[in-house]
C-alpha cells in the first residue's frame, strides 16, 4: 500500500476535473483511493478558502460548500493537523521555503510516510535532496 497525499492544487485539479493533472498522477491517486489510502492535509481547506478569498482561484459554488462536498467523497481522507506535525514543520531538514502551507503539507507527508503528488517545483527539488517522496502532478 502507498500512502498518498495530494498538495492542495493536486487536490483542485482532481476535483474540478483539471486537464492540468497527468496520467500518472490520476493512476497513483486511482490506486490510493482503492486502498483506502488517499489523503488531505487539514490545511488544505484553508488554502483553498484563502485562494477563493484572493480571487486566485474561482469556484463553481460557495468555498464552504465545495470544500464540504469534495470531504464527503468517497476514497479522501482528512489528516488533521496534529501538534507534533505542527512542530514537525518548524523543524524540517534541508533547504526548503517559508510557505507555512506548504511545510504543513511536506511535514504532513512525512509524517505519513506518503508520496505527495505535487506540480510545486519547490517541492519536487526538495524531495531530490531525499527529504520527501513525491509524484509530479501535471502532465
Amino acid at each position: 500500500m502507498s500512502v498518498t497525499l495530494l498538495d492542495t492544487h493536486a487536490l483542485v485539479w482532481l476535483l474540478v476535473g483539471s486537464n492540468r493533472l497527468g496520467k500518472g498522477a490520476r493512476g497513483a491517486i486511482q490506486q490510493a483511493v482503492a486502498e483506502d489510502a488517499l489523503y488531505i492535509s487539514a490545511i488544505s481547506p484553508w488554502e483553498i478558502s484563502m485562494l477563493v478569498s484572493k480571487e486566485r482561484l474561482v469556484l463553481d459554488r460557495d468555498v464552504g460548500e465545495w470544500v464540504h462536498e469534495a470531504l464527503a467523497l468517497p476514497g479522501i481522507r482528512l489528516e488533521p493537523l496534529s501538534p507534533q506535525v505542527a512542530v514537525a514543520s518548524t523543524r524540517l531538514p534541508g533547504d526548503i521555503h517559508s510557505d507555512p502551507a506548504d511545510r504543513i503539507i511536506v511535514a504532513t507527508a512525512r509524517h505519513l510516510g506518503a508520496i505527495l503528488v505535487t506540480e510545486d517545483r519547490l517541492l519536487l527539488d526538495y524531495s531530490l535532496a531525499g527529504h520527501l517522496r513525491t509524484l509530479k502532478a501535471g502532465v
